[in-house]
């Protein structure tokens, strides 16, 4: 016999190689009814699989607000989908359809390698397939074989053959929707639903270009995307996100705002017209201000640097792949990825005294990483984007105060812009690290102290921190409640060791230190991505290109709004003039769409009274102000970085 633990604390005893769908069916008719998989010991399974020993677990009904159900449902109708591309394209060969949970867009995806170009406009003909599927209601079965003889089964197809080669474990499964032998199967870890027919509130949404193993090298593929939700109203709530987020997406209001645009003279980077050149600017001139503020110096470091700097700081072996680099004059160079080794270079040219530190050198270094054509994604994924790195060369004795001011300083910016929720996440010791025990549990110790002298909750990740040291990560919230991971503060022993960095001490011996690494806004290009999409393209007044609009009603007061133009903008408020002869109506419904603060009316009412007639951004009529009183108004805003 085996004893079970339910959510609740209470526990059954039941046979060894009881199922959960007969554990169900014990504790209710309804829930066996119900259940479409087990966790079992914090693991996703099968109703069933038969439970061998005693265990944690926990019954899957199907719930939207269910993290597990949802992952169970998707992975379950990415089968579904797989199989209708293949009734439609016979000979299509399938390569990964893994669910997605983090992606507020899509939730599950199948790469195909199908011997013709699937649409967009196909999609409806693959959708009505999928109902049919789901309409026989063909139970999901698992078969379990080694792997030598998963191997022989899939003898012809490359992709699946390299899954097997290349997956953890000696128990190779495939899962069939239907019958062994005569139904479709496909090569799987599952966990699956009960049958096809719990998957009917789905959704397929696009289909892109990707490649194989995400190298552009290997067989270009075909990604389609869709979704799958445990109820209508869970998919008719996600139909009314995906008209949200249509609305806020930050690559059309670049291109209306006209602040951005992307060419494909080159993949996968931002070309910044003048007005989005002022907001990327702005950030640059914030974080600047923020970092110097605090006791940061700032460097600057070659884009370019020959290949045994990167050979010994560790990432032309971990990360070649995702580097630019090429040959001159017999000498291999490489286009930095990472801002590090050209601090670390810096500090190797001088002296370093116990009293020197810490030294906080900031970079708002411009970086490439080649990111695959498929990863690449607007502002929020390219692959040259401006950093705001950090490095701090400490004491080991002051890494948890330099965290402590690390934490501070994190929050303090989001909640400039208007992000208050931030979720916390710390990362400890992999398995596969360097260093000396001694050295981790000292940074982990510090990075713990931190976040305790903050008293910050965070979710601890354990074994999952950088192979050089543990971690600190900051998730900011928007307002569609989706986590940007942004903000980062790691501790390295690794390059204080591979470049012998040390300083003097007391006693004028060398001693090792310790180097911080960290990001606040992580790269420019993502945060002004997240920030254009939170606030769908209205920024707060600070950070706006063109912050006030003059607008002349007639002919007659072209002038004078060149004028109050010109001394707004004397002022340091960012200022322009509309003087086009079009009607009033027209020049406030294009501020509204150019989301423009403030708009201006000047007639000749207002020019004989020198009074000023004030919009502001949402129709909002302010009424009439005194020139100095609407200009100390903006001037304010500007200077207290008021949120909208």
């Amino acid at each position: 016999m085996i004893t079970l633990t339910l959510p609740d604390g209470s526990t059954r005893t039941h046979p060894e190689g009881v199922t959960g769908r007969e554990l169900a069916a014990s504790l209710s008719a309804a829930l066996a009814r119900e259940a479409v998989a087990i966790k079992l010991n914090g693991r996703l399974m099968d109703l069933d699989r038969p439970i061998r020993e005693d265990a944690a677990v926990a019954i899957i009904t199907p719930r939207d607000d269910d993290a597990d159900a949802l992952y169970v449902i998707r992975h379950s109708c990415a089968h579904v989908m797989a199989e209708a591309v293949q009734r439609l394209y016979p000979g299509t060969r399938l390569v990964y359809g893994p669910p997605l949970l983090e992606d507020a867009k899509y939730g599950f995806y199948y790469d195909v390698d199908a011997p013709e170009a699937i649409t967009v406009d196909d999609l409806p003909r693959i959708a009505a397939e999928m109902e049919k599927i789901i309409a026989e209601d063909r139970p999901f079965g698992r078969r379990e074989m080694s792997r030598e003889e998963a191997l022989r089964c899939l003898v012809g197809d490359p992709y699946k053959t390299d899954n097997v080669t290349n997956a953890d474990g000696d128990v190779i499964s495939f899962y069939t929707q239907g019958v062994v032998g005569q139904d479709f199967e496909d090569l799987c870890m599952g966990p699956h639903v009960p049958s096809t027919g719990w998957v009917r509130h789905f959704k397929l949404q696009n289909v892109a270009g990707s490649y194989w193993k995400g190298d552009e090298n290997l067989s270009r593929l075909q990604r389609l995307y869709g979704n799958a939700f445990a109820t209508a109203a869970g998919l008719q709530a996600h139909d009314r996100l995906m008209a949200e987020l249509a609305r806020r997406d930050h690559r059309r209001i670049g291109r209306d705002l006209d602040w951005f645009s992307f060419h494909p003279e080159a993949p996968g980077h931002a070309f910044w017209h003048p007005r989005g050149t002022i907001l990327y600017q702005v950030l640059s001139d914030y974080i600047r201000a923020a970092c110097r503020a605090r006791g940061y110096e700032e460097v600057r470091t070659p884009t370019v640097l020959k290949r045994f700097l990167w050979e010994r700081s560790g990432h032309w072996d971990n990360y070649k792949d995702k580097m630019y680099h090429f040959e001159r004059e017999r000498e291999s160079y490489a286009v930095k990825p990472m801002n590090c080794p050209g601090s670390v270079v810096i500090f190797q040219a001088g002296h370093h005294s116990y009293r020197d530190l810490p030294r906080r050198w900031a970079e708002l270094g411009f970086v490439h990483r080649h990111e695959s054509g498929g990863e690449v994604q607007g502002l929020l994924r390219v692959r040259g984007f401006t950093q705001d790195d950090a490095h701090i060369y400490c004491a080991p004795d002051q890494v948890e105060d330099e965290a402590v001011t690390l934490i501070d300083f994190v929050f303090d910016v989001y909640r400039t812009f208007g992000f208050e929720n931030v979720h916390v996440e710390l990362s400890t010791r992999p398995e596969k690290h360097m260093g000396s025990a001694e050295h981790w549990d000292l940074s982990e110790r510090a990075l713990l102290g931190a976040l305790a002298r903050k008293k910050i909750d965070y979710k601890l990740n354990p074994g999952e921190g950088a192979f050089y040291g543990p971690k600190i990560d900051f998730h900011l919230t928007d307002c569609l409640n989706r986590r940007w991971q942004c903000g980062t503060i790691q501790v390295d022993f690794n390059f204080p060791e591979k470049f012998d960095l040390t300083y003097a001490d007391r006693d004028n011996q060398p001693k090792r230190l310790v180097m911080l690494h960290r990001t606040i806004l992580g790269s420019f290009e993502r945060f002004l991505g997240i920030l254009i999409e939170h606030y769908a393209g209205a920024l707060p007044v600070w950070l706006m290109p063109v912050q006030v609009r003059v607008a002349s009603l007639t002919e007659r007061q072209l002038g004078a709004a060149a004028a109050l133009a010109e001394r707004l903008s004397g002022a340091g408020v960012r200022a322009e003039a509309d003087l086009r002869n079009e009607k009033v109506g027209l020049k406030v419904r294009d501020a509204e769409r150019d989301k423009i603060p403030y708009l201006i009316v000047l007639g000749d009412r207002e020019v004989t009274s020198g009074m000023l007639a004030v919009r502001g951004r949402g129709r909002r009529d302010l009424g009439t102000m005194a020139p100095e009183a609407f200009l100390e108004h903006v001037r304010r805003e500007i200077a207290e970085q008021t949120l909208p």
